[in-house]
């Protein structure tokens, strides 16, 4: 049995084009470029010694100074994180047998800042550390940052926008929306590393004769350019061609 919408009653939108109702399809991009909102720093401590216990005793010793010097800055840390840790023996390279000559530790932290003006001296300060490492910074925005929301936000603005213009080249009018789908938004397009990461420094402080404390360092932070993307579907009142 065939059923018929009553009269008067507007057919509902359909997802493909049709003479009565021409679909047009689209895409809509933005761009924004901010200041980022987080600096992530890699600090490795390593350790040596000619025991197991000795090399312990001392990655302990080393880890623990680097996390005081770390939580000392308070509330511009947001994060701090150990990562991989690790005690091997190194092996003589000569001689017969498999001879143990050293053992070497070494265990990962992860500190995440918020206030770029304590960045440079903590990152100093650590290296002047006995046998520590520092990787970074690298910039990034929060994943939950209003950044992404406003760059989707403007992307769909603009999917609409050039849709109304191509139905008003035709001189007509957008009926409906059919379809809108996320292509991507999440994903921030940097210069250099992946996800808006900067040029990373690397730093490392050795045992031996001690020197001056450097002066902090000035590291400026690097510009975030997120993008967002959006395709879009709508249907047109039939134009008059």
């Amino acid at each position: 049995m065939t059923t018929h919408p009553p009269s008067g009653d507007a057919r509902p939108p359909v997802p493909y084009g049709t003479p009565d109702a021409p679909r047009v399809a689209v895409r809509g991009e933005a761009h924004l470029e901010c200041e980022p909102e987080l600096a992530r720093i890699g600090i490795t401590v390593s350790a040596r010694g000619t025991s197991r216990q000795e090399a312990l005793d001392d990655l302990t010793r080393r880890n623990s100074a680097v996390l005081d010097l770390v939580r000392a800055y308070g509330d511009a840390v947001e994060n701090l994180e150990t990562g991989a840790f690790s005690i091997s023996p190194e092996l003589a390279r000569h001689g017969r047998g498999e001879r143990v000559r050293a053992y070497q530790g070494r265990v990962r932290v992860g500190a995440d800042l918020v206030d770029f003006t304590a960045l440079g001296e903590l990152t100093t300060r650590l290296a002047d550390l006995e046998l520590t490492q520092v990787d970074g910074p690298w910039w990034a925005l929060r994943p939950n940052s209003p950044a992404h929301r406003e760059a989707r936000r403007q992307a769909v603005v603009e999917a609409v926008q050039r849709a109304r213009e191509y139905a008003e080249a035709l001189g007509t009018r957008l009926a409906a929306l059919v379809e809108i789908a996320d292509t991507g938004a999440e994903q921030p397009s940097g210069h250099g590393a992946d996800a808006g990461t900067s040029r990373a420094l690397r730093t490392s402080a050795f045992a031996g004769a001690p020197v001056p404390q450097a002066p902090p360092l000035d590291l400026q932070p690097q510009r975030q350019y997120v993008h967002a993307q959006v395709n879009a579907r709508f249907t047109m009142i039939a134009p008059r061609l």
